[in-house]
């Protein structure tokens, strides 16, 4: 008697799910790479500072919107911008997170999409501060704006001659906007919720926040988004498929295989 093959699970997806050791350390090595990469293009607090100056100069010859527009509103109160100060400690790293793991789970093919872009992106990101290392506004005068961290706090930055633990001269491009807006894509692209284009709140409040805290300047969202969508031309998401929509998300229908006259059941 022939075995029965079961349907497979509403939610599931067809590609067999990655060994999960090997993308523990693939995503821990991504992220070391991140945090202890950028630690290699430091010390070079003059050009920064120059460079800064030009950025600043540049934005405003584009007439982009001045940073301190967006500041003044989070200095309207303290536990406003306290709030900003701990979203930009806390969320950047977490979310991210989150969000490979619940595709890792529900979503391989697009976690598999995902993980790529995300590697192709933070690899690139790391160059820029060798060939450009960018100060950020709250390191330069002529911006006026406040370090909101250090006077507000909390602060994940300590004096930039002391701080061994990051490079505060890597502002662009901004991974923390770059990162946010991959994890708002993917979601996207990865489910049918009516709501799901509500994803894009988390880019735009992370754009809020690291711009009136003073730690970037737009030009640095500016250029991450350039760089992501390099990344998203070049690699491109799974087709979608009932396996890879997920629970109660009719997708289009797999082409029809040809029968095979006398082909055994």
């Amino acid at each position: 008697m022939n075995a029965r093959t079961e349907p497979a699970e509403p939610g599931t997806s067809a590609i067999a799910r990655p060994p999960l050791v090997r993308e523990l350390l693939l995503v821990a090595g991504l992220f070391l790479v991140y945090k202890f990469g950028r630690q290699l293009a430091t010390g070079h607090t003059t050009e920064a500072l120059h460079n800064a100056r030009h950025v600043w100069d540049l934005e405003r010859t584009l007439r982009l919107p001045n940073e301190g527009s967006v500041q003044s509103v989070l200095l309207h109160s303290d536990t406003l911008v306290h709030l900003a100060n701990t979203f930009y400690a806390t969320v950047h790293f977490p979310a991210t997170v989150a969000f490979l793991v619940w595709l890792y789970l529900r979503r391989p093919a697009h976690y598999v999409w995902a993980r790529r872009v995300l590697a192709t992106v933070t690899s690139a990101a790391l160059v820029l501060p060798f060939v450009f290392p960018l100060a950020p506004p709250r390191m330069l005068a002529a911006t006026g704006l406040v370090d909101t961290a250090k006077v507000y706090g909390p602060s994940v930055y300590g004096p930039p001659t002391s701080d061994h633990l990051s490079n505060q001269f890597a502002a662009m491009p901004s991974l923390h906007f770059g990162w946010a807006l991959m994890v708002a894509i993917g979601l996207i692209v990865a489910t049918r919720s009516r709501w799901r284009w509500l994803w894009l709140l988390h880019p735009l409040v992370t754009l809020v926040v690291i711009v009136g805290t003073a730690n970037h300047y737009w030009l640095d969202a500016i250029v991450a988004t350039a760089m992501l969508g390099i990344a998203l031309a070049l690699i491109h998401p799974p087709h979608r498929t009932a396996t890879t929509a997920g629970r109660g998300q009719p997708e289009l229908a797999p082409e029809k295989q040809p029968v095979l006259v006398g082909a055994g059941r």
